[in-house]
């Protein structure tokens, strides 16, 4: 029985051209590169210039998406940004990045679920295709997370970075099978119950500041192994595949430790797990297209590669996706 899937068309990205690297921030911080490296598996990561917007990132990362895709920008009629870290209270930063790349039809709107922000936005632009309500969507991640950073806290402080990645998705006619190309399978979840664990301590009905974001990483660390592993399991059972038919892994970039331990429990080879974390930090909702476009870069993945995207973030929410190239 023929359906509608959600084919990945192009993919992009963008970072800022100031680097950080693990000996700048030691002359910030009491930390050295030695101990950023051994609890984090981060080396340097890419910060957003002064005047440069979580907008003009995605907008970037948006066109190069599009130009590899072969579609323009007139043709998308659904723009989701996934972003934590907007360029103002609102309107949405979908809508500015609407705007600047010319597309004048359909909808533009942002996702907040933080680090899960990407796979909210597939999953959403993925059920709206599918309806047929939509046609060809451009889902972007987009972060600057730089200004929410408390620089004088050494557990969050060098964790993250900035940056932009962008998807192009279009409604297409599958057979069903399991030949399908397109988002297979997706799975979304919350509890509101774990807020105090990852959040940011100001907002403009709370404290009418932005804030800094305050994390426990300790238990951070415990409840993400087990929430993404679960949520994995889920989506694989739901598409009927098994995690040793996955091509390519492609993790939010939250922690090198959280990426090894979910691979160990999954049963995930090592040389599948895309990992960017080194140069890139944690960009939260960028953090997956960001891989995502490396992989294409490397040329680690190809038509008919079977990908499998989760994250975890702040709330907590989490999730998972599987699609075709």
């Amino acid at each position: 029985m023929a359906v509608i899937r959600s084919v990945i068309r192009g993919v992009g990205a963008h970072l800022p051209k100031r680097i950080m690297t693990n000996d700048d921030l030691a002359k910030l911080v009491d930390t050295t590169d030695d101990w950023i490296t051994e609890r984090t598996g981060i080396k340097s990561r890419h910060i957003a210039a002064d005047g440069e917007l979580t907008s003009d990132l995605g907008i970037a990362a948006a066109r190069q998406a599009l130009v590899r895709a072969g579609i323009d920008p007139v043709e998308i009629d659904l723009v989701i940004c996934a972003t934590a870290t907007p360029d103002r209270t609102f309107p949405a930063t979908a809508v500015k990045i609407q705007a600047a790349l010319g597309v004048t039809k359909g909808a533009a709107f942002d996702v907040q679920a933080v680090c899960s922000g990407f796979i909210y936005a597939l999953t959403t632009a993925e059920a709206l295709l599918r309806t047929g309500q939509f046609h060809r969507a451009l889902v972007i991640g987009a972060e600057t997370f730089s200004r929410i950073l408390d620089w004088t806290d050494r557990g969050t402080c060098v964790l993250f970075g900035d940056g932009a990645g962008a998807v192009v998705l279009e409604a297409q006619p599958q057979t069903g099978g399991r030949e399908d190309r397109g988002i297979l399978a997706t799975r979304i979840r919350s509890d509101g119950r774990y807020e105090d664990l990852l959040y940011v301590d100001g907002g403009p009905g709370s404290t009418k500041t932005v804030g800094h974001l305050r994390m426990n990483g300790r238990e951070v660390f415990r409840h993400a192994v087990q929430k993404i592993s679960g949520v994995i399991e889920e989506t694989l059972v739901l598409s009927g595949y098994a995690a040793s038919e996955i091509d390519l892994f492609v993790p939010h970039q939250a922690n090198a430790r959280i990426l090894e331990g979910i691979a160990r429990k999954l049963g995930v080879d090592r040389d599948k797990i895309m990992m960017t974390l080194k140069r890139h930090g944690n960009t939260s909702a960028a953090s997956i297209p960001l891989a995502l476009n490396q992989a294409f870069e490397e040329h680690r993945v190809k038509e008919g590669n079977l990908v499998l995207m989760e994250a975890m973030g702040g709330g907590f929410t989490w999730g998972a996706v599987l699609a075709r190239w």
